[in-house]
C-alpha cells in the first residue's frame, strides 16, 4: 500500500518537516520567566471580580429587602382597609339599631296616644 501522495517522487523534505516542527515545539516547550507585572495584573483582575461579585450581591439583598418591604406594606395596606371596611360596618350597623330604637320609641308613643285617644273616644 502506498500512504505517498501523488505527485510525490519520495521523502526527501518529510525530516526537515519535522526538524522544523521539532524546533518550534521546543521553543513552544521552553520555560520561561513571567514578566514582572504579571502577578500584579492577577491579583488586580481577582479584586476586581470579587468586587463585582460582593456589589451584586448586595444588590441581590437590597433587591430581596425591597421586595419584603414592599410585600409588608401591601400586607398592611390590605389588613387596614379590612379593619377600616369593618369599623364603617360596626358603625352602620349601630347608626342603624340607633335609628329602629328611634323608630321603636316613636311607635309606641304614637300607640300609647291613639290607644289614649281611643279611650277617650269610647268614653
Amino acid at each position: 500500500m502506498d500512504f505517498e501522495r501523488r505527485g510525490q517522487t519520495g521523502n526527501t523534505d518529510q525530516p526537515e518537516q519535522i526538524d522544523e516542527f521539532e524546533k518550534e515545539l521546543r521553543q513552544a516547550m521552553e520555560r520561561r520567566p513571567a514578566p514582572p507585572s504579571l502577578k500584579r495584573r492577577i491579583l488586580q483582575q481577582r479584586n476586581i471580580r470579587r468586587t463585582e461579585r460582593i456589589h451584586s450581591h448586595a444588590i441581590w439583598w437590597q433587591r430581596l429587602a425591597a421586595s419584603v418591604l414592599l410585600a409588608g406594606v401591601v400586607a398592611g395596606g390590605y389588613s387596614w382597609r379590612q379593619v377600616e371596611e369593618r369599623r364603617k360596618g360596626q358603625e352602620a350597623a349601630e347608626q342603624v339599631l340607633t335609628a329602629l330604637r328611634i323608630t321603636n320609641h316613636a311607635l309606641n308613643d304614637m300607640n300609647r296616644r291613639l290607644a289614649a285617644r281611643n279611650r277617650a273616644d269610647e268614653q
